[in-house]
């Protein structure tokens, strides 16, 4: 089996992409897998981590407003597929995938015409161009959230998996996590909030606020919060002015190495609405407050974020709604009201798809099989 695909340009868009290329390695092992992406793309260094190889071609996205780039961008739209072609009839793979991003439209175009098998995955609430270009070329269209199906007129196609995950969360219990996370011994619940790797400067703002009027005046609460590297300095300053740097209930990093456990012991969340972000609290049925990032394409984490608070799944806070003491609302509502926490979680799960991967890979056969 020899599969190439593409999804660069941002992690949404990679990741998934890595975690369909694991999947039918861990079912086929002698499968040949590749992507594509550009030189200078973070694809790079995450499939080179992930250890599969990686061809480049040169492309990018349009800009919204006048630009000269959009010369270049021109010139790429029409030498990709043409270089697509050429690598697929080198290649000559038994299917080609995309996860989004405009990378992945000169590969599938190019395959489409080739009569190769093809499929494009959609993380997100909202389909980006790249997938809606891809529509009516591609064979299958995988989505992640069920009402997604209403942006798209080839319906036929539609498939809704979920959102494959490179690395599934631990959902076992395990008694000495807090001892193990270090969290003092009279914590009652466990609030967990983050914005970016990097950081976000109202996300900080405003849990920093949170962590002055609230958290501080709760010791029965631990809240552990990751500022971002950019951002770090800056929520540490305000946190000395606040007060708030030393309370043993008050932990401050620039980032989470230990992430994975960190989700597990919490009792809430705050954080961003990335479609793997979702999946992932999904999976654990944890109950989240989401403030969707205003800066993406689309305002696709707002779209993602409402498709949860629609279904009681989540509380969503856009960053523009957020006035002084609304965030202290959604937290109280899920730390000091079981039956409105527990519903949260319940609602949650019904999202969660723990099986992305293994149906993308099963569907991915039948595929081959029905074009063969």
């Amino acid at each position: 089996m020899k599969v190439l695909l593409a999804g660069g340009g941002t992690a949404g868009h990679i990741n998934p992409a890595i975690a369909i290329a694991n999947i039918i390695k861990a079912h086929n092992p002698d499968a040949e897998i590749a992507f594509i992406g550009t030189k200078k793309g973070m694809e790079n260094t995450l499939v080179a981590k992930a250890g599969y190889p990686i061809y480049h071609i040169e492309m990018r996205g349009l800009r919204r407003s006048l630009s000269l780039s959009n010369i270049k961008t021109a010139y790429y739209y029409f030498t990709a597929p043409i270089k697509a072609k050429k690598l697929l009839l080198e290649y000559r793979p038994d299917v080609v995938i995309g996860t989004g991003g405009y990378l992945s439209w000169p590969l599938l175009h190019a395959a489409a015409k080739l009569g190769i098998p093809t499929a494009v995955h959609e993380s997100n609430a909202i389909p980006g161009k790249a997938v809606k270009m891809l529509e009516k070329d591609v064979d299958r269209i995988y989505i992640n959230f069920p009402n997604t199906e209403q942006y798209f007129t080839e319906t036929d196609k539609i498939l809704c998996v979920g959102n494959p995950l490179i690395t599934m969360p631990d959902t076992r219990t395990e008694t000495d996590l807090r001892q193990k996370l270090n969290i003092p011994a009279n914590t009652k619940k466990v609030l967990l909030s983050f914005g970016g790797s990097l950081g976000a400067q109202r996300v900080n703002e405003e849990v920093l606020a949170l962590m002055r009027d609230y958290t501080a005046h709760h010791p029965e609460i631990f809240h552990i919060h990751a500022t971002g590297k950019i951002e770090y300095e800056d929520a540490m300053a305000m946190a000395k002015e606040y007060g708030i740097d030393d309370k043993p209930n008050i932990r401050l990093l620039e980032y989470i190495y230990d992430m994975p456990l960190w989700e597990k012991a919490a009792d809430a969340v705050i954080c961003r609405a990335g479609a793997m972000t979702i999946a992932e609290m999904a999976l654990l049925g944890k109950a989240c407050i989401l403030i969707p990032s205003p800066n993406v394409v689309n305002n696709h984490q707002y779209e993602n974020a409402k498709r949860l608070a629609d279904a009681g799944a989540a509380i969503l806070y856009e960053e523009k709604n957020l006035t002084p003491g609304a965030l202290m609302a959604g937290v109280q509502q899920i730390l000091e009201n079981d039956g409105a926490a527990a519903s949260l979680r319940e609602s949650i799960g019904a999202f969660a798809k723990p099986e992305a991967a293994d149906d993308i890979y099963r569907d991915l056969l039948r595929l081959i099989a029905e074009k063969a």
